[in-house]
């Protein structure tokens, strides 16, 4: 069956794959610019609206197995149009919102859900079981930087919308714009739903998780993927509060919120070519120990608008890039059958490492009046993080065959 996907197709299931996630990514990435113009509307506090957004973080998360797993049983095309639906309800509900439950019911459950529906674990499923073996790493590189180009766009285009309209205006107009999201959704399923077959002995997709649950090498990776979701949602929540911290203009965190995810296109890129050269416990070893580097250079530099801009471009690099490598050992231990489901599960966890980064972010900066300790919270993780994937087990990767003259 793989022989009959011609490069065309290839190209074309890929690339509306990264579509749908430039637009649920990009929604969801940007919406801590919205923190500090909801605050000074509403009055309800940064802490207040961090919790919403902490839960948003956790929801995305859990939705994740759970939508991996109806994928899996009935197919991604479903799954795929009710979270885009869902994402646009929750924010063309927000601005309707004056309370923190309003808000957590809106930001924190429906966008939440409704993104997370549409997101890695679907999208990246979807894929791997369209395409051949020898395609899904770079694909899921292609994918993975779709994510990072919607961030790169959606920052500066809403960033202007709040400026030009108010952040209820940027809001329902962010609520139109995850609707073009559906007719890619349309071209990624079209055809027969899935190329992989379910195999003699093969006993379900509990039996799968619960074998999944149980493996060492499984768990390192959850570990790791934590931390990776710990750094992403503290940042892509609390940069904006920190650029204000410095004195800076509101247009230095929306730029630096785009680099990095250009940065992240061009790192995603490398990682899913990366994955089919190296071992992907290194590649991941790799991106964690960089940023703790990073993280500690930041500390030490003028927090001026290019300290900014060059920390995201570097932080960017392996801001998502995570994705292909983990998603890619998911695979090698249990193959592809269940990958949205097991991969959901990993996804799962870099989202309670989200919640964490989101709510604390707003405690400390409550608690201390900056980020500080956060930073150091995050050096430590980087290298926890970086330490733990290195036992993985994770076969090395075979030399190409030699091609007959």
């Amino acid at each position: 069956m793989f022989k009959a996907l011609g490069t065309r197709e290839i190209l074309i299931t890929t690339l509306a794959a990264a579509g749908v996630l430039m637009i649920t990514m990009g929604a969801r990435q940007s919406l801590g610019l919205f923190i500090a113009p909801m605050d000074q509307s509403t009055g309800l506090g940064i802490a207040t609206i961090s919790l919403a957004l902490a839960i948003g973080q956790f929801s995305w998360g859990a939705v994740q197995p759970i939508a991996g797993a109806a994928a899996d049983r009935y197919g991604p095309r479903v799954v795929l149009v009710a979270g885009v639906l869902v994402l646009a309800l929750g924010s063309a509900l927000t601005p309707f919102m004056g309370t923190g439950f309003g808000l957590i019911v809106s930001l924190g459950l429906l966008s939440a859900i409704g993104s997370g529906a549409g997101s890695f674990s679907v999208l990246i499923g979807a894929a791997a079981q369209r395409l051949p073996p020898e395609a899904r790493g770079a694909a899921s590189g292609v994918i993975n930087a779709g994510g990072s180009f919607g961030q790169f766009v959606f920052a500066p285009i809403l960033q202007k919308l709040i400026q030009a309209f108010g952040w209820m205006g940027a809001m329902w107009s962010l609520a139109l714009m995850t609707l073009a999201a559906l007719p890619m959704i349309g071209r990624l399923t079209r055809g027969a739903p899935v190329v992989v077959p379910k195999q003699a002995g093969d006993t379900g997709v509990m039996d799968a998780m619960s074998g999944a649950l149980r493996d060492r090498s499984y768990l390192l990776l959850h570990l790791g993927f934590f931390t990776c979701g710990f750094h992403i949602a503290f940042l892509v929540t609390h940069l904006p509060g920190e650029v204000d911290l410095c004195g800076l203009p509101p247009s230095v965190a929306s730029w630096s919120l785009a680099i990095i995810g250009l940065a992240n296109i061009v790192g995603s890129l490398f990682a899913g070519a990366w994955v089919s050269k190296y071992r992907s416990k290194y590649v991941l070893a790799w991106m964690y120990a960089s940023r703790a580097l990073l993280i500690a250079l930041y500390l030490a530099a003028p927090r001026t608008e290019w300290t900014f801009y060059l920390f995201a471009a570097g932080l960017g690099f392996t801001w998502l890039a995570t994705v292909p490598p983990t998603a890619a050992i998911v695979g090698k231990l249990f193959g592809v059958r269940y990958l949205a489901t097991l991969f959901g599960l990993t996804l799962f966890s870099h989202q309670i490492g989200g919640f964490l980064g989101a709510y604390l972010g707003g405690l400390a900066f409550t608690r201390f009046g900056d980020y500080t300790w956060m930073w150091y919270a995050d050096i430590a993780l980087a290298l926890m993080a970086a330490l733990v994937n290195l036992p993985i087990r994770e076969a090395r990767i075979a030399p190409p065959a030699p091609q007959p003259a």
